[in-house]
Order: structure tokens, then sequence, then C-alpha cells
């Protein structure tokens, strides 16, 4: 299996001895500040076990994201989402409150573009952004995807989707 690269980043698949740090980060009201809510731990559980599904099914999903010191940073990778009613490739990205502002959200999610580009032979890719999320928006906006629609078929009324042909 092959993984994305990046100069101070790891990626692997998570597991289910994520579970703490997946927990703590998806339970952190400013990691989740555009979300409905933060999850819960068997919420985080439920996130790792359709991860791991998306592995078994595409062959990749959201990776767990480390630095190359072995430090658990978020996640970050590619999944399958519908927008407006159509399936769109998307990367998604997490990276743990107290690591924020070192740009390892725009390092992985060009590596995953890369990845998506190169490894996958993908000729599109979005990113789904809650229309308040400017530092998200910052990070696709650096990888090379600007707005294309608002997609109004999530849990949350309207989403902004930045994409762009790779």
């Amino acid at each position: 299996m092959s993984f994305p690269c990046s100069d101070r980043l790891n990626f692997r698949n998570m597991t289910d001895d994520d579970l703490d740090d997946m927990a703590a980060m998806l339970a952190d009201p400013a990691v989740m500040e555009f979300y409905p809510r933060p999850k819960s731990r068997e919420e985080a559980q439920a996130w790792i076990d359709w991860n791991k599904g998306n592995d078994v099914e595409h062959g990749y999903g959201l990776w767990v994201i480390e630095t190359k010191a072995g430090e658990f940073a978020g996640d970050c990778g590619l999944t399958w989402q519908v927008v407006n009613g159509r399936p769109e490739l998307e990367v998604g990205y997490h990276v743990r409150a107290e690591m924020q502002g070192r740009g390892y959200a725009t390092e992985a999610a060009a590596a995953c573009r890369d990845f998506a580009r190169d490894i996958l032979g993908a000729s599109h890719l979005v990113a789904i952004i809650h229309i308040d999320n400017t530092a998200s928006r910052r990070v696709a906006e650096k990888i090379g995807l600007a707005f294309e629609e608002d997609d109004h078929g999530g849990e949350i009324d309207v989403r902004s989707v930045y994409g762009s042909g790779l």
C-alpha cells in the first residue's frame, strides 16, 4: 500500500489503537467548531470504522498524520462525498488544536492532492468547507482549489465547495 508523502509528516491507516487520540481531537470544540457539534468517543470509533471501511473499499480514506518524530497531529485524506447529488472525491483534514498554525494541514492536504492526481489518476478534487471556516478555506486555496459552488445536501444548511481539476 502506498501513502501520500510530505517533508514533515508521515501518513498511515487508522486503527482501533488510535481511538484515544482521535476521540480527543474530535471532541475538541476548537477543532470541531464548524461541525454541528464535537463527537463523542463512540462517534470517534465510528469515524475510525468508517475510514477502515473506506480503505477496504477504495484503498484509501482519511489517514492518521504524525510528525516525523511520531507525534499524532490529526487526520487527512481522501473520501467520496455527495455534493449536490453527485459523488466527488474530497480532501479532508483535521489538525489537533495545539498543532494548528504550523502549516501541517496545508502540507498534508497538498500531499493528498498529489496522491489523488498521481496515484489515483483523479481528474477533479474538492474540499467541502463551512462557509465561515476561513482557515480551512485558506488551506484549500493554498493547494490550488477555488470556490466552485454551494452545496445544500449536508448536515449543515450550506457548505462551500472548493475544487480544481487535477
